[in-house]
């Protein structure tokens, strides 16, 4: 069974096709920087390597370029749509109306659309992916994983907000967490390394959005991403944590809309707000060379984890293994060691050599006296989709 899967983030699309049960990957490839002029798609199959600029300025776009290649007369992987059996997606927001991999139907995609409110850099890109997706493959079954399923497991103490209690028990405003795909695969993988039925691990999740989770015996019981795929973390170009009432300060004083401000924490902080510079490979090498304000932001994105990853110890009372998984945590050892850095009393100990040593499987970076395994995971959310869509509709 050839299952496509499409994985759309809020600047990027990656997309995998794979022969189900046998997880034969046939063609993978990335179109990333959508909405810039440096739009570049990356296709890969066993016969070509490819890296394309490319002016996409819309997911529909980045779709649309993808299938082309995909059915391409010299590097495309299939003669005709109606050879892709299933389209699986991932949407980032379901809320609470969904807890497993679900087949879609008009009233799944009302509820994706009704969702978009509360992730607006994702599940309209989601979507839209969707639609496109069902025009191309019409014979295809199409099914939809939620980044917030896996986090289904949170307790009453860490989801429920410090507000009047109908706004959860009436309008369900409650953290949801999100990137539940990319931490559920990776955390699989650990405890299986791990070989430990008991387990304490910290996921961080580091690409254009940031997340990190709490992860105690493989559930879900904490995670740096709340209501919306907002809060947490400093991301590429969302703030991350803030005090609320700067909001107010933004309105009342300094005569910003309330739209203004929705756009400026969402897309116009985070990195970009700091350095001008979303693109943290840009920033690194910059930082690099010696601009102070890259090495502050730096300093205070990886601050921020490290806060965090105290407070997971706490909450879990202990910690077997830190992850680092996703574009930025998988390839850049500089953001790693600052992350590690001056975390002994947790008896985490990095081996820079270990660190710096580039590679695509699952690895150790920590040093032989460390108490915690710092480990590198590749992400692999497309897998991680593909069983679930293939167990669904076997």
């Amino acid at each position: 069974m050839k299952i496509l899967i499409i994985n759309s983030g809020s600047s990027s699309i990656k997309f995998q096709l794979m022969e189900m049960p046998s997880e034969t990957l046939i063609c993978s490839g990335l179109v990333e920087r959508i909405g810039y002029e440096d739009a570049i798609i990356n296709y890969k199959t066993n016969g070509h390597n490819l890296k394309l600029p490319d002016n996409i300025r819309t997911h529909r776009q980045g779709l649309n370029k993808i299938v082309e290649l995909l059915m391409d007369a010299d590097k495309g992987v299939i003669m005709e749509t109606s050879e892709i059996e299933v389209v699986g997606h991932r949407v980032v927001h379901g809320g609470n109306s969904f807890s497993d991999t679900t087949l879609i139907t008009t009233e799944v995609k009302e509820k994706i659309q009704e969702y978009a409110a509360l992730a607006p850099l994702h599940n309209p890109g989601n979507l839209e992916g969707i639609y496109v997706a069902e025009e191309i493959f019409p014979l295809a079954k199409q099914v939809v994983v939620f980044d917030t399923a896996f986090h289904q497991t949170i307790p009453d103490k860490a989801k429920i907000y410090a507000i009047p209690k109908e706004l959860y028990t009436d309008h369900k405003i409650q953290v949801y967490g999100f990137h539940g795909t990319s931490h559920q695969y990776v955390s699989e993988k650990a405890i299986d390394y791990l070989g430990e039925k008991s387990s304490k691990i910290i996921s961080i999740h580091l690409g254009n959005g940031c997340s990190m989770t709490a992860i105690k015996d493989g559930k879900s019981i904490d995670t740096s991403l709340g209501f919306t795929p907002s809060n947490g973390l400093v991301m590429g170009t969302r703030s991350g944590d803030i005090d609320h009432a700067i909001i107010f300060h933004l309105v009342n004083h300094l005569k910003y809309s309330l739209d203004e401000v929705k756009t400026l924490l969402t897309n116009k902080s985070g990195m970009l707000g700091l350095t001008g510079m979303m693109d943290l490979r840009d920033i690194v090498s910059e930082a690099e060379n010696g601009n102070r304000e890259c090495e502050l932001a730096l300093a205070i994105s990886t601050y921020r984890i490290k806060k965090y990853i105290g407070a997971y110890v706490a909450v879990m009372n202990g910690l077997d293994a830190i992850i680092f998984t996703a574009g930025i945590g998988e390839n850049s050892h500089t953001i790693r060691k600052l992350c590690c850095e001056h975390l002994e009393v947790f008896g985490i100990h990095m081996d820079e050599a270990k660190n710096n040593q580039a590679s695509n499987i699952l690895r150790e970076i920590n040093n032989t006296d460390s108490k915690v395994k710092i480990l590198v995971i590749p992400t692999n959310e497309e897998l991680e989709i593909a069983k679930q869509a293939y167990d669904l509709v076997k």
